[in-house]
C-alpha cells in the first residue's frame, strides 16, 4: 500500500490552488495526480480542513451486535469454555461463529484466561 503524502506538500497544493492556481496546474507542479489535487482542494474549499482522512476500513465483528449477551454468559459462568459459548450463541441467537472469532471479541475486551488441565504429580519435581 502507498504511503500518504506529507501534510506540508497537500498544505502547498492547497495554498497554490486557493491562490487561484488551478487545481489541475499545481497537481502537475507538485509532480501528483490530477484526482488528488482536486479532492483535496474541493475538501478544503468544502470543509476547511486539510489533513488527510483515516485509512483503512473500521474493524468490524459479527458478534458485535450480541456483545451484552456474551459478557452476560462471561458473568453468569465465569468458567464457561468458547466451545461452550459458541453453543449458547448457536441455540440462542442463531449466530454462527467459529473459535477464533470469539477469542478475538474477547481478547479485544481483556477477557483472557487460560484453563489448565491439572496436571498429574511429578516423580521428580514438584508440580503446583
Amino acid at each position: 500500500m502507498a504511503r500518504a503524502y506529507s501534510q506540508d506538500l497537500r498544505d502547498r497544493v492547497i495554498d497554490a490552488a486557493l491562490a487561484g492556481t488551478p487545481a489541475r496546474h499545481a497537481a502537475s507542479r507538485f509532480g501528483i495526480a490530477i484526482a488528488t489535487a482536486i479532492r483535496w482542494v474541493h475538501q478544503a474549499r468544502q470543509t476547511g480542513k486539510r489533513t488527510p482522512g483515516r485509512q483503512g476500513s473500521p474493524r468490524r465483528c459479527k458478534l458485535d451486535p450480541h456483545r451484552d449477551f456474551i459478557l452476560g454468559l462471561v458473568e453468569s459462568t465465569p468458567d464457561m469454555t468458547i466451545s461452550e459459548m459458541l453453543e449458547c450463541l448457536s441455540t440462542e441467537r442463531s449466530v454462527r461463529a467459529c473459535r477464533a472469532t470469539l477469542w478475538k471479541f474477547l481478547d479485544r475486551r481483556g477477557l483472557t484466561f487460560k484453563k489448565s488441565r491439572r496436571m498429574p504429580a511429578s516423580r521428580t519435581v514438584r508440580t503446583s
